[in-house]
């Protein structure tokens, strides 16, 4: 099922650079970072938690594959992998995805927390 007023439901063919029959990959159009890319399931979903196990599996081992494809294209030093799930959680689109966020020595003063930061007054424990 696709939305017509859904970005990720029209993307254009040309966007697409990894894709299995559940889901497909591309850059994300607001990077973070060099490399910054999307898994999406071809299914127009809000949450992945609506998917069946065996589309979750295959979503999970497209983010491994563009992970490692992202790894030897940008050399980053780490990743952030995340989902923003609902509103309050920051999901503007949507359409369940996944971000694969490479992350480079330097790219941030202090990396520690990682995605702990996205409640900042929470996010230093130590």
């Amino acid at each position: 099922m696709t939305v017509p007023d859904c970005p990720f439901c029209n993307l254009s063919e040309d966007r697409v650079w990894q894709r299995t029959d559940k889901a497909i990959a591309f850059y994300d159009n607001y990077p973070v970072s060099p490399g910054h890319a999307l898994v999406i399931p071809k299914r127009h979903i809000a949450t992945l938690m609506e998917l069946p196990e065996q589309d979750l599996q295959e979503i999970w081992t497209l983010v491994a594959q563009v992970r490692n494809l992202l790894k030897e294209k940008f050399k980053p030093q780490g990743f952030n992998i995340g989902i923003n799930e609902g509103k309050a959680a920051g999901q503007t689109v949507p359409h369940a995805h996944i971000h694969i966020i490479p992350r480079y020595d330097g790219d941030v003063p202090d990396p520690r927390g990682g995605v702990r930061w996205v409640v900042p007054a929470k996010a230093k424990y130590w």
